[in-house]
C-alpha cells in the first residue's frame, strides 16, 4: 500500500494522470466536433441530394402535368422510386390529397392537413407560400428502426399551367400542391457511424500513443533524473556533503538543477566547515573567555556555565545563580537577569560577594536575551567580568591622584596644563601665583598667550606646539613687571583629552648674573685691545696734529694759505676725526651691557663687526684673515652685540692659538692664517672660524666648553670666553661644536636655525 501511495504523490504519476487528462479532453473535444462536423457535412449533402432529386422529380413529371398524362406521371414516380434510397415519392393537390405516389393504394387518400408533411406549410393561416429547405425538410423513423428523411417541394402555379388548355387553376393560386419525397437514411447512417467508430478508434490510438510517449519520456528525462536530484538532496541533507548528483551532463533545466545543487552541496559544505569553525571558535571563546560567563533560565537555574565560573564557583547540577554566586538562598534585591526577562533588552549592575576564602570580589554584570526561533525569550546570558584588582587600582589611582596633586601643587616652578588645540589654561599648580601673582581662579580657562609680550604672541603660539624647549622667553607678571623663563613642553592627557603641560623656569637673575658675567669678559677683551685701539687712534690724531701744526705755523707767519691746499686740510682732519670717532662708538657699543631680547640680525655684518676690532691687532702680529661670507643669507632671531661678543672671543682663542704655535716651534715662519666661512646648509646658517695655531688634544674637546677651563697659561685667560659663548648660542636655538688637531689648527663650526616667518 505505501509504494501504490508514493506512486500516487510523485512527481511523475501527477504528471503523466494531468497530461494523460489534458491529452484525453483535447483529443475527445477534437474527435467529438470531427464526428459532429461530419455527421453535419454528410446531413447537408443528403439534404441537397434530396432536394436536388425533387427538383428533378418536377422537372421530369413537368411536361406530364402540362398535358395532364396521369398514367405518364404514375409511371415516372414508380421508375424513379425503385431507387435504392427513396422509400416514397407523393405528389399532393392543395387540399391535401394524393393524386401521385408511387405505392397505388396511397393514391386518392386525403391527408390531415394538419399532418407531419403539410403542417410544414399549414401551421400558420393563411399557408406559408415559400420555406426555406431547412424548414422543409423532417428527419423520422421508419418501422424497419432506420430513419427517414422527408423532404416537400411546393409545386408553383406556374403561367404556363394557368394559361393552359388542361387546367383552370386562376392566376391567384401561387402553390397547387406539393410533392413529398422520403429517402432512407440507413445507408448514411452506417457510414456516419463507421467514420464515427474510426475517429473514436484513432482518437483512442493517439491518446494512448501519446500518453505512452510522454509516460516514457517522463520516467526517463523527469522521473528517473528527478530520483537522481531526490537521493542527492537527502545525502546533502544528511551531511554527506561528498556525493555528487549525476544529471550534469544534461544541458536543460534538470541539468542544470543538478549543477546547481552540485554547487549548492559545495558551497553548503564550506559553510557547514565554516560553521563548525566558528562554533568550534564561539566554543572555545565561551569556554577560554577571561570572565564568568552563564545561561540561566526564568528561575534563576544554572542552564550552561563557562569553564571558568566552573573552576571558580564549583556549581552543583540543578544549582541557581544566586547560591553559586553569593550562596544566597534567593535571588538578588537588584538582578538584571529578571529586567532583561521583563523588557527583553540587555542590563548591567555591579555586584560584590565574599569569596570561599572570605575575600571580597567586585563584578561588572552584564546580561542579554536568548530568543528561541519565535522570538520568545527562553533564557538569559550573565556575562560577569571580576573587577576586583580594578577596584584596588582604582582606590590606589585615588591615593597616587591625591598624592601627584599635592605633588603638583608643592613643585617649586610654576606648571601649566594648557589645551592642546587653543592653549587655554586648563589648570595650573599653586606656585603660579609666588612666581607670577596670580590665583588660580584668575588662570582658569584664559589664554596662556596673554602671559607672553604683545608683540610676540603668535610666534610664540606656533612654537608651542611643536618645540620641546623655549628658552629666555619674557612674561608679564600680573603686576606688569617683565621675567624671563625658560619653558618645557610634554604632551600628556587630562580628563580625557589631549593637553600641553607647559614647565616654566624664571631665569631673570640668572640672566642678570650672566649678564654681568659677560659685560666683565667684555671688559677685559676692552683691556686686551687698548693696545690696538690706542694705535687705531693714534694714526688719525698723528693726522690732525699734522694739519694743525701746518695751519698754526701759517698763522703765526701770517702767511695766506691757498683754497686748494686749505680745503685738502680740512678734509683729512674731518675724515680721520670721523675715523676716531667710529673707533669710539664701537667700542662703546661694544663695551655697554646687551640686552636678551631677539632681533633679526646679519651674521656677516656680526662677524664683520667683530673682525673690525681686532683688524689693527692682527695686522700687527701679521695674522692673514680669509674671508669668504656668502652674500643674502636669511638673517636669525638673535641679539646681535652678544653675537658680536661670541666671534670676538673666538677671534681671540685664534690669535693666541697661532702665538702659542710660534712659541711652541721657538720661530715666527709659521703659518699664520684665519679663515672665517658663513653659508646656508640645510636650513641653518652656518659660521666657520678656523685657525692654523697649536690645536689641542682631541681629548680635551668634551671639556672646553665648560667655565673656568681652559688651555692657555696661568694668567694669561679666564676659561669664561668659551663657556659664555656655548650659553649665548643655545640661548638663541643653535649649536656650537670644535673640530682640532694637535699641531694643525682648531675648527669652530656654529649653527643656528633659519625662522620660519623669513
Amino acid at each position: 500500500m505505501k509504494k501504490i501511495s508514493d506512486i500516487l504523490h510523485s512527481l511523475s504519476f501527477r504528471l503523466i494522470f494531468w497530461v494523460g487528462l489534458i491529452l484525453l479532453i483535447t483529443i475527445s473535444t477534437w474527435a467529438y466536433f470531427s464526428i459532429q462536423t461530419h455527421k453535419e457535412r454528410a446531413f447537408d449533402n443528403i439534404v441537397a441530394e434530396a432536394d436536388r432529386l425533387g427538383n428533378t422529380i418536377k422537372l421530369g413529371t413537368h411536361y406530364a402535368m402540362m398535358l395532364n398524362s396521369r398514367d405518364d406521371i404514375n409511371q415516372i414516380t414508380k421508375n424513379i422510386s425503385k431507387q435504392k434510397e427513396i422509400e416514397n415519392i407523393r405528389i399532393y393537390n392543395k387540399g391535401g390529397e394524393i393524386k401521385f405516389s408511387n405505392s397505388l393504394q396511397d393514391v386518392d387518400k386525403t391527408t390531415n392537413i394538419k399532418a407531419e408533411a403539410c403542417y410544414i406549410c399549414h401551421k400558420q393561416e393563411p399557408p406559408l407560400e415559400k420555406i426555406s429547405l431547412s424548414e422543409r425538410i423532417r428527419v423520422f423513423d421508419s418501422p424497419g428502426g432506420y430513419r427517414l428523411l422527408g423532404i416537400i417541394s411546393p409545386i408553383y402555379n406556374e403561367p404556363g399551367c394557368s394559361t393552359g388548355p388542361c387546367h383552370v387553376h386562376p392566376e391567384d393560386k401561387k402553390v397547387l400542391g406539393l410533392m413529398d419525397v422520403v429517402t432512407s437514411l440507413e445507408c448514411s447512417d452506417k457510414e456516419i457511424l463507421a467514420y464515427q467508430k474510426e475517429i473514436i478508434a484513432l482518437a483512442i490510438i493517439i491518446f494512448l500513443g501519446a500518453s505512452a510517449i510522454i509516460a516514457f519520456f517522463l520516467l526517463r528525462f523527469v522521473n528517473q533524473p528527478i530520483k537522481k536530484l531526490i537521493t542527492g538532496a537527502r545525502h546533502i541533507g544528511n551531511g554527506d556533503y561528498n556525493y555528487k548528483v549525476d544529471v550534469i551532463d544534461r544541458n536543460d533545466e534538470i541539468g542544470q538543477l543538478g549543477t546547481a545543487i552540485n554547487e549548492m552541496r559545495k558551497e553548503i559544505r564550506e559553510k557547514q566547515e565554516e560553521l563548525s569553525k566558528q562554533r568550534e571558535e564561539y566554543q572555545n571563546i565561551f569556554e577560554l573567555v577571561p570572565c564568568y560567563i552563564t545561561v540561566q533560565d526564568k528561575n534563576f537555574k544554572l542552564l550552561r556555565y563557562n569553564r571558568d565560573f566552573a573552576e571558580q564557583f564549583d556549581p552543583q547540577p540543578g544549582d541557581y545563580c544566586y547560591h553559586a554566586y553569593k550562596g544566597r538562598t534567593e535571588r538578588c534585591e537588584i538582578c538584571p537577569v529578571v529586567k532583561t526577562f521583563e523588557d527583553g533588552k540587555s542590563h548591567s549592575s555591579e555586584e560584590e560577594g565574599i569569596n570561599k576564602d572570605g575575600t571580597r570580589s567586585h563584578w561588572l554584570v552584564r546580561t542579554s536575551p536568548v530568543r528561541d526561533a519565535n522570538g520568545e525569550i527562553t533564557a538569559a546570558m550573565e556575562l560577569s567580568l571580576d573587577m576586583t584588582q580594578m577596584k584596588r587600582l582604582e582606590e590606589e589611582v585615588k591615593k597616587s591622584e591625591e598624592k601627584y596633586r599635592s605633588i603638583f601643587n608643592t613643585i617649586p616652578n610654576p606648571v601649566f596644563v594648557l589645551d592642546g588645540e587653543n592653549l587655554e589654561i586648563l589648570d595650573c599648580n599653586d606656585s603660579v601665583q609666588d612666581v607670577y601673582g596670580y590665583d588660580k581662579d584668575d588662570l582658569a580657562m584664559s589664554p596662556f598667550m596673554d602671559l607672553f609680550a604683545e608683540g610676540e604672541r603668535d610666534r610664540y603660539a606656533t612654537e608651542i606646539k611643536r618645540s620641546n624647549i623655549l628658552n629666555q622667553v619674557r612674561h608679564i607678571k600680573k603686576d606688569g613687571n617683565t621675567i624671563f623663563v625658560n619653558i618645557r613642553i610634554s604632551p600628556s592627557e587630562y580628563d580625557g583629552r589631549e593637553v600641553l603641560l607647559a614647565t616654566t623656569s624664571d631665569i631673570t637673575k640668572r640672566l642678570m648674573a650672566e649678564q654681568q658675567l659677560i659685560q666683565a669678559s667684555k671688559m677685559t677683551t676692552l683691556g686686551e685691545m687698548a693696545t690696538g685701539v690706542a694705535h687705531e687712534l693714534n694714526q688719525p690724531l698723528s693726522v690732525i696734529k699734522t694739519a694743525s701744526s701746518f695751519l698754526k705755523k701759517k698763522a703765526d707767519r701770517s702767511e695766506p694759505i691757498k683754497d686748494e691746499i686749505l680745503k685738502t686740510l680740512t678734509e683729512e682732519i674731518d675724515g680721520h676725526v670721523d675715523r676716531a670717532a667710529k673707533i669710539i662708538n664701537h667700542m662703546r657699543e661694544f663695551g655697554r651691557k646687551a640686552d636678551v631680547d631677539r632681533e633679526r640680525v646679519q651674521v656677516s655684518e656680526s662677524l664683520n663687526r667683530a673682525l673690525d676690532i681686532f683688524s689693527q691687532q692682527l695686522k700687527l702680529r701679521e695674522i692673514e684673515v680669509i674671508k669668504e661670507l656668502a652674500e643674502d643669507l636669511p638673517p636669525i632671531l638673535a641679539d646681535a652685540n652678544r653675537l658680536e661678543q661670541v666671534f670676538v672671543n673666538l677671534l681671540i682663542n685664534a690669535r693666541d692659538a697661532i702665538e702659542d704655535k710660534i712659541d711652541s716651534v721657538g720661530r715666527k715662519d709659521v703659518e699664520k692664517k684665519i679663515i672665517l666661512k658663513t653659508r646656508l646648509q640645510n636650513g641653518y646658517v652656518t659660521i666657520e672660524i678656523q685657525d692654523t695655531g697649536a690645536g689641542m688634544p682631541e681629548a680635551l674637546l668634551d671639556k672646553i666648553f665648560e667655565p673656568f677651563f681652559t688651555t692657555k697659561k696661568v694668567g694669561k685667560g679666564t676659561g669664561l670666553g668659551l663657556s659664555i659663548s656655548y650659553g649665548i648660542v643655545q640661548d638663541y636655538d643653535g649649536s656650537i661644536e670644535a673640530e682640532t688637531q694637535e699641531g694643525e689648527g682648531t675648527k669652530f663650526t656654529i649653527r643656528f636655525p633659519v625662522p620660519s616667518e623669513v
